[in-house]
């Protein structure tokens, strides 16, 4: 599996919303998704065909939210959604963003526990990166201070909250 930080074109973007059913939109609002981007990592199979990728979109300052984890159902399992959140993560921080929050799909909370996430209270929306968590849940070193990667926005029992 081949990671990078390049985006894939609109194209490719559409054809893996299609084939994970994600939605139908036309090429030019992939497009502009893409060029609203702050980051996205995408991950490529042997054959260079795009098969998973993860956005994120921020102020570059104090906040970053994870858009979009989406991966092909024919390589599910095998440790590339997690491989994208964890560049994702390192990404932000990097950049010196260490809030990374998202909103986790209908069903998929656990994944994102999984990687150090944390359900919020419930009266607090989305989800936290855990800063207490062990770094081999994401593979990302973590400097103690709350960092979130938020939520569940249609929740499967609440929003999540990670500390690292």
């Amino acid at each position: 599996m081949q990671y990078s930080f390049t985006p894939p074109t609109a194209a490719e973007f559409q054809a893996l919303y299609d084939e994970t059913g994600w939605g139908a939109w036309d090429l030019e609002r992939f497009d502009r998704a893409l060029a609203g981007s702050w980051v996205v990592c995408s991950a490529r199979d042997e054959a260079d065909r795009l098969v998973g990728i993860g956005r994120l979109i921020s102020d570059g300052a104090l906040h970053a939210f994870v858009t979009e984890m989406i991966v092909s159902e024919g390589v599910r399992g095998r440790g590339v959604g997690g491989e994208v959140l964890a560049r994702l993560v390192a990404e932000a921080r990097r950049r010196g963003v260490e809030d990374v929050q998202l909103f986790a799909a209908r069903g998929r909370a656990s994944f994102y526990e999984q990687h150090g996430f944390v359900r919020r209270h419930e009266d607090g929306p989305g989800m936290d990166l855990d800063p207490v968590v062990s770094t081999s849940a994401t593979g990302v070193q973590g400097d103690g201070g709350a960092s979130g990667i938020g939520g569940d926005g249609g929740c499967d029992g609440g929003d999540l909250v990670s500390r690292r």
